[in-house]
């Protein structure tokens, strides 16, 4: 029997959160106080929704600001030593620089937790004459809404967000990059090593292991096309993945990739913000082991050198250059915004040594399979759920039942991931991948 699913919502889950007077967790991405539970599917019931339909709202122009007059303020989760929150940096001053505004119009905040500091930092740039304000971290968003609905004629961003489009006021907005679809890139790179390998005859067993922050949205969706990616190369590829419960922590990332290693993984991905994975897989090279990995952020060949195979990145100047640009033509803010291989938007890093022969040619097949349009990473004909095909999903929860009740993210047999909205929705725990905690 066909499966159709409803899900949860993160939208709600944080709302509830809130309410709760709960912290989230940091790292610049989505992070409820609590991980979730892996969802299960189940039957869904003899009646259909009332409406599977969902818009995001129209927002109106506002008044321009002249460019040489606009002030931008940046509020970040660490500082440049993470390689999420570099790419944040360099993604700002690359919109800047293609605006040809000057950098002394940016205000930065470094080392920001998701607390009341968050507030009044948001406050305090508001007081400083900032037009927008742009944060960059999940357990930001709360603070900047609280923020947005004092200072209406400023414009708050929060990157990673999820609830723009549901505030009662229209001056907040939400983006995110296809992150999913270079981290399908990434696979590839993976995949066609894992071939090599198997090959070779060096490895029997296509076992891959990812270290992961936490069970959200944004981890699954990225780590599930990542698999799917490497399966498109080797179809009986089979992956574990280990929670660190934290963005950013070396030790407890190196741990994490140790572990899967010594369950016999001989490529490693993650989704956590540090270099501690794959410093651990180069040490397991250097030592002898069959071990490879997929970094997150920035190249990794400085700490990984003939382990690095590349990198999912994510071009944020292409996502803050056309929203700082709104600001100076006056034109509408929408609450969503998002994009991928066809706005430049995510990329991988140059390829290791390592990498097996023909994958930037494979690479460069798949890149522009996903800029026409040609490849969807979601097709649902490439996974099943307990062994079923998924066939329906709905995304977006508008009755607090934590359950989705509009927004039909799989049309044809394609699951849609960041269209109804721009933080990732895809929660999905496809055969083939297990968790390990």
């Amino acid at each position: 029997m066909l499966l159709k699913f409803k899900r949860m919502s993160l939208i709600v889950l944080v709302l509830f959160l809130t309410s709760s007077l709960l912290a989230g967790c940091g790292g610049g991405q989505q992070s409820p106080s609590e991980p979730a539970a892996p969802e299960t599917p189940a039957e869904a019931p003899a009646e259909t929704p009332a409406s599977t339909e969902w818009q995001l709202p129209q927002r109106s122009d506002r008044d321009p600001i002249p460019a040489d007059q606009l002030k931008i303020g940046v509020i970040l989760i660490h500082d440049e030593n993470s390689g999420y929150d570099m790419a944040h940096i360099e993604g700002i001053k690359g919109a800047i620089k293609n605006l040809g505004l000057s950098e002394s119009q940016v205000i930065f905040k470094y080392n920001i937790p998701e607390d009341e500091t968050a507030y009044d930092t948001a406050v305090d740039l508001a007081a400083q004459g900032c037009h927008i304000i742009i944060s960059n971290s999940y357990g930001h968003q709360s603070h900047m809404m609280a923020a947005a609905a004092e200072y209406p004629e400023i414009i708050f961003v929060a990157s990673t967000g999820d609830t723009a489009a549901f505030e009662p006021v229209d001056n907040v907005a939400n983006l995110f990059p296809y992150t999913f679809q270079s981290r399908y890139v990434s696979g590839v790179v993976a995949g066609m090593k894992l071939k090599e390998l198997m090959d070779e005859g060096l490895v029997s067993d296509p076992y891959v292991g990812y270290v992961g922050a936490y069970p959200y949205a944004e981890v699954v969706s990225g780590y599930t096309a990542f698999f799917l990616g490497i399966r498109s190369i080797v179809p009986d590829a089979h992956m574990d993945v280990q929670y660190t419960n934290s963005w950013y922590d070396p030790v407890a990332e190196g741990e994490a990739a140790n572990a899967l290693m010594s369950r016999g993984a001989v490529i490693i991905g993650q989704h956590a913000d540090s270099t501690g994975a794959p410093s651990a897989v180069q040490a397991a090279l250097d030592s002898g082991k069959v071990a490879y990995c997929v970094g997150y952020n920035i190249d990794m060949r400085s700490v990984a050198p003939k382990a690095a195979l590349t990198s999912a990145q994510n071009n944020w100047a292409a996502l803050y250059t056309p929203t700082i640009e709104r600001m100076i033509t006056g034109e509408a803010m929408p609450s969503d915004f998002s994009g991928g291989y066809e706005i430049g938007a995510v990329m991988i890093s140059p390829l290791g040594d390592s990498c097996a022969p023909g994958t930037a040619e494979k690479v460069a097949e798949v890149e522009a399979a996903l800029k026409d349009g040609s490849l969807h990473v979601f097709d649902t004909a490439n996974f099943t759920v307990d062994g079923q095909k998924v066939t329906s999903f709905l995304a977006i929860d508008t009755d607090g039942d934590w359950v989705g009740d509009v927004g039909e993210a799989i049309e044809n047999g394609i699951f849609y991931e960041s269209t109804l909205r721009s933080a990732p929705y895809f929660s999905l725990r496809i055969d083939g991948i297990k968790e390990l905690n």
